[in-house]
């Protein structure tokens, strides 16, 4: 059986419960280091804004879609 960190896993669930979103999908790519949270799937975001501390936020319309962390590794 496979190692893995489940206790790094479940120290996620309050702040996931805390967005009130039914879905939830991550997806990191250590290349660039970005993580990518997407809150619904498919996805088309019509529009997005920079924040001041690098993060994406992707909208579809009113509805906040996902979010992308530019420098993940960083914070």
């Amino acid at each position: 059986m496979a190692s893995l960190a489940i206790d790094a896993y479940l120290r996620l669930l309050p702040s996931v419960q805390q967005t009130g979103q039914q879905s939830l999908w991550l997806s990191y790519d250590a290349e660039a280091d970005v993580l990518y949270v997407n809150f619904k799937k498919p996805s088309a975001a019509t529009d997005s804004e920079l924040t001041e501390d690098d993060v994406i936020i992707r909208y579809e319309g009113d509805e906040v879609i996902g979010l992308t962390i530019l420098h993940a590794s960083q914070r």
